[in-house]
């Protein structure tokens, strides 16, 4: 038997996602499985026109399998010529993905998707804020991008899991350190921003949450200084290299650690190629919080300027 061909549509754009790519590589290292990377940044556009391009490719080079996270939609159409192609499909880090039901009652190819819980992340870094802030207080929220599923998952448990007497003021950006830094240096221009009891700075990841930082530290004054000195900072990803260092060397408060998926989804997809055997159609891998939740200890709640 030939060995099988994946290919995978990477984003790499942060620590996380070049943590991805690496797990896919051990894994399909490990199981003899080829894998092809594509490199597409954040680029909707470009992975459709990948895809696409996989897809209408030689049946003698075509892959067997496609492993993807989107950056813009899930690629319907696209899946669907997958499905009829006999061309595995895995759409990672989106918990619900409309089309695959239908797909897999309608074909026999393998199609799931993999993914943290992104509903738990959220949690998790809400009970974050609840250990660090029991008083209440201002939590700065640096959120993905709009249209991302796991961003808006992330919001939703970490707004449940919150205190009541903690109000979120939310930023956007892209995943990156500098668009965490780029939306914060923005908002600490703002009159508002001297003005708040600012108690955490929470991104729903650790490059976003150092971004945010430095842009602290950049605009700190000697007004602000001393109310920002102790200013926690929560990331979410807590990859051993990356997050969990930062917390080690006291650059971040907590992270929640989010183990990558990309590894599974390369283990599974294989499998049912192999054994002919869908797997669950949506596989979850499970968030913990670093340090543990019992370890966070209340912070004062600083006074705005002039209070």
């Amino acid at each position: 038997m030939n060995s099988l061909r994946f290919a995978l549509l990477a984003v790499e754009n942060n620590d996380f996602q070049a943590e991805q790519v690496r797990a896919a590589r051990s894994a399909a290292d490990r199981l003899g499985v080829q894998l092809q990377i594509i490199h597409i940044e954040h680029d909707a556009v470009r992975q459709s026109e990948e895809i696409l391009k996989l897809l209408q490719s030689e049946s003698s080079v075509r892959p067997d399998g496609i492993l993807f996270e989107p950056v813009g939609t899930p690629l319907a159409q696209a899946a669907r010529v997958a499905a009829s192609s006999g061309v595995g499909w895995v759409v990672l880090n989106r918990e619900s993905v409309d089309y695959i039901s239908s797909l897999r009652q309608d074909h026999h190819t393998a199609m799931f998707s993999v993914s943290a819980n992104h509903g738990q992340v959220g949690r998790v870094q809400g009970e974050q804020i609840a250990r660090l802030l029991p008083n209440g207080g201002c939590v700065l929220y640096i959120q993905g991008p709009s249209d991302n599923e796991a961003s808006a998952r992330r919001a939703a448990g970490m707004q449940a899991a919150k205190p009541a007497n903690v109000e979120v003021r939310t930023l956007k950006g892209l995943w990156t350190k500098q668009s965490g830094y780029k939306a914060v240096s923005s908002w600490l221009k703002l009159a508002i921003a001297q003005q708040l009891p600012l108690g955490a700075v929470a991104a729903q990841n650790d490059a976003m949450a150092l971004g945010a930082r430095e842009a602290f530290q950049e605009r700190s004054t000697q007004v602000t200084g001393e109310r920002w000195r102790n200013l926690p900072f929560l990331g979410c990803d807590g990859l051993p290299s990356s997050g969990q260092a930062a917390v080690r060397s006291g650059l971040l408060a907590a992270t929640v650690v989010i183990p990558p998926n990309a590894g599974r989804a390369v283990e599974a997809l294989a499998s049912a190629l192999q054994t002919g055997e869908q797997p669950p159609q949506c596989i979850l891998t499970e968030a913990t919080s670093f340090p543990a939740l019992s370890s966070l200890k209340p912070l004062a709640v600083p006074k705005p300027a002039g209070a």
